[in-house]
């Protein structure tokens, strides 16, 4: 609870409590005269909510009188604080709300080069993190209320809204965007999302999830520059942990995790690729994959489908079919070396 709201809340909670303290008090004080439960809690109802029924036994001693005065008195002060209390509550997150939208456009406005995230389910919480510890300027998008208000709670800049329209991605500032990411599960809300982000900013670079294999082709055909297969890469990374146990434990090791986080930091990061018998550097020497790399990534590892390891490969070292490659490169362009 922020701070603007939280006095508003205590002076609510305050004031039922107060007004609930009277209602027991004056309920027993008419027990107290002999009333029975229903009639007392009656005249006490009517008498703080001032509307003035008629009375269900005559107030024809001192002491009824006393104490239906002090019922009035007390009970009309409780309802007229935890009134205002109430209205102050509603008010302050009226005006919580408006300035947390106008803060979160102001904030959005001035974003520049940026990525835009499109969806918050698992995948997209797992991208939201990375980019986050990675310090990478982004805004989130997605149509769920729930989602945003669960965002909002990590601290991360979103905005409610339906990534396929335009006039959502404008307002996300897609036109000074550098890279767009969909990642819904829904093949077809992904492909429109691209269509609408490649029709906006021609320049955009455009990541897309797929769930089946067919719809690759059309993400592609839709404007995506790299099409992301989930269900592919689990497949291949759970074969690359069959056939490369020993260096998978090592990838996976603290050491290595901890190494992985300052490589992130600097930019970098560190992949298991098993080598296909029909793949493009399959036959050819470390020298000859890192000419055509250009810099984007380096080999520095081998694991022979024999089971051996070479450590530092040498320039002269030809890759064969069923190798593993431990490839060290710039974070974002290890999908070049597939």
């Amino acid at each position: 609870m922020s701070p603007g709201v939280r006095q508003p809340a205590r002076n609510l909670i305050f004031g039922a409590g107060f007004l609930l303290a009277v209602i027991a008090l004056g309920v027993g004080g008419y027990r107290a005269a002999g009333w029975n439960f229903n009639d007392a809690i009656y005249m006490v109802v009517i008498t703080v909510a001032t509307v003035g029924y008629e009375e269900v036994h005559p107030i024809n001693t001192p002491y009824l009188r006393d104490l239906t005065m002090a019922v009035i008195i007390l009970g009309s002060t409780g309802m007229i604080f935890m009134t205002g209390a109430l209205v102050q509550l509603f008010t302050a997150m009226q005006i919580q709300q408006i300035f947390g939208i106008n803060r979160m456009k102001s904030e959005i406005d001035r974003l520049n080069d940026h990525v835009i995230v499109c969806g918050y389910g698992r995948i997209g919480t797992k991208l939201l993190r990375e980019l986050k510890a990675a310090r990478a300027s982004f805004v989130m998008l997605d149509r769920s209320e729930q989602k945003i208000a669960e965002a909002r709670a990590a601290g991360i800049l979103c905005m409610q809204g339906d990534a396929a329209d335009e006039a959502t991605l404008i307002a996300a500032g897609i036109e000074r965007a550098r890279t767009l990411a969909t990642v819904l599960p829904d093949d077809a809300a992904n492909v429109f999302i691209t269509l609408s982000a490649r029709s906006l900013n021609k320049k955009l670079q455009i990541i897309a999830r797929g769930e089946m294999p067919a719809t690759e082709g059309k993400l592609i055909h839709a404007g995506a520059d790299l099409v992301v297969l989930p269900t592919h890469i689990g497949a291949e990374r759970i074969a690359e942990m069959i056939l490369y146990q020993e260096t998978f434990r090592f990838l996976r090791s603290e050491k290595m995790n901890e190494f992985e986080r300052d490589l992130r930091k600097l930019g970098l990061e560190i992949e298991v690729i098993t080598a296909a018998a029909s793949g493009p550097f399959t036959g050819l020497t470390v020298d000859e994959i890192d000419r055509r790399a250009q810099g984007a990534f380096l080999v520095v590892g081998i694991n022979r489908h024999d089971g051996s390891a070479i450590h530092r490969p040498a320039g002269p070292t030809i890759i064969n079919p069923g190798d593993g490659l431990i490839i060290l490169g710039r974070s974002g362009r290890m999908g070049k070396f597939e």
